[in-house]
């Protein structure tokens, strides 16, 4: 995938001072090729990302990632937030358009939170449906949404103080909410008994099965059939950008059978150490550098096969977006942003 625009702007910047030094910078390699599907130990190849289609939107305009197929659905209400048309300058003050900041950040002024949600909602053309949230906590934990039960504040009001990371729900007229800032964030809808679904999956979520666990509890509340389900993946980091530790590894691996084809290793994940490699010598003795290969997770992957391994068939699985830290020019990315950046949400409900 291509590097992020974090990664552009910086080795511009360092292109740009080896100019002023009267060095003229290297010629920068190619970019990489996707790589090969492998095999997912279901008979079936590994599914990419599929990236949406490159288009201009105006940075004025409220964009939702959609699932095209999910059209055909017209109780089904969905939508994968961006960053554009909002009113939030906290984290890029200079542009002259707002964005869509969707989570209530130290950083971001309140009522930018609540205008920013009134918009979204608008855009998905449902603005008077409630949106229910939770304050994640990258578990396993998966709450159902009922009229019962649904006494939290609204969306333009506090947080919910529900902890969890999951979202089930046959309610009419509730959108379940998601927040993420590279999180993978996963859409469930049982296409015959109209039941809805949201989890949050970081790697941490995902090592505990939200995903897998999410759709267990949609058949014991509601008697749903995996092969009823269609779920979606949505925008969030992808393996060419997410570099994690051993202790990841570790995780996984204690986890699931098929953990080794989650990872691969990436010569050097740093654009500006690929491209200026002498500037970064250092006088260590050989192996005790901070320079080797880097271990690269693929959590949309990882994510997918909990799907598979709930039951869902592989072709009602989409994976859709983009990477997060590749394209936080569409996208808020914690990493990408070095952790200053906003909230974005997947929501998922059904139309009254």
């Amino acid at each position: 995938m291509p590097s992020s625009r974090a990664d552009e702007m910086q080795i511009k910047a360092v292109d740009r001072s080896l100019r002023r030094a009267g060095i003229a910078p290297a010629r920068r390699s190619p970019r990489g090729r996707r790589e090969e599907p492998r095999d997912n130990g279901k008979g079936g190849s590994r599914v990419e990302i599929r990236p949406q289609a490159q288009k201009r939107v105006a940075k004025s305009r409220v964009e939702i990632v959609r699932v095209a197929e999910w059209s055909a659905l017209p109780w089904l209400v969905h939508g994968f937030s961006t960053r554009t048309g909002g009113a939030t300058t906290a984290y890029r003050p200079g542009q002259r358009a707002g964005e869509l900041n969707l989570g209530f950040t130290a950083s971001d002024d309140r009522e930018n939170v609540e205008e920013n949600r009134r918009r979204f909602l608008e855009a998905l053309g449902v603005p008077d449906m409630r949106m229910v949230t939770l304050r994640q906590i990258h578990s396993s934990s998966v709450l159902q949404v009922d009229a019962e039960n649904l006494d939290q504040p609204s969306s333009a009001e506090a947080e919910s103080p529900c902890k969890g990371d999951g979202l089930i729900t046959a309610e009419k007229g509730i959108l379940l909410a998601i927040q993420t800032a590279d999180c993978i964030p996963v859409l469930v809808a049982d296409t015959k008994k109209k039941v809805v679904a949201a989890f949050h999956a970081g790697w941490r979520g995902t090592v505990k099965r939200i995903a897998e666990n999410g759709v267990g509890k949609m058949r014991v509340a509601f008697g749903c059939r995996p092969q009823d389900l269609v779920a979606a993946i949505g925008p969030g980091i992808a393996a060419c950008c997410y570099a994690v530790g051993e202790e990841v590894r570790s995780e996984f691996v204690s986890q699931f059978s098929y953990a080794d084809a989650l990872f691969h290793e990436v010569a050097n994940s740093d654009p500006v150490k690929t491209k200026y490699p002498m500037l970064f010598l250092n006088q260590r003795a050989p192996g005790h550098g901070n320079v080797g290969p880097a271990l690269h997770l693929d959590l949309m992957e990882a994510n997918r096969r909990q799907l598979l391994d709930a039951g869902l068939r592989a072709e009602g699985i989409e994976l859709v977006g983009d990477c997060t830290s590749c394209r936080n020019n569409r996208y808020f990315s914690y990493r990408a942003e070095h952790g200053f950046t906003g909230r974005m949400m997947s929501v998922i409900g059904i139309r009254r």
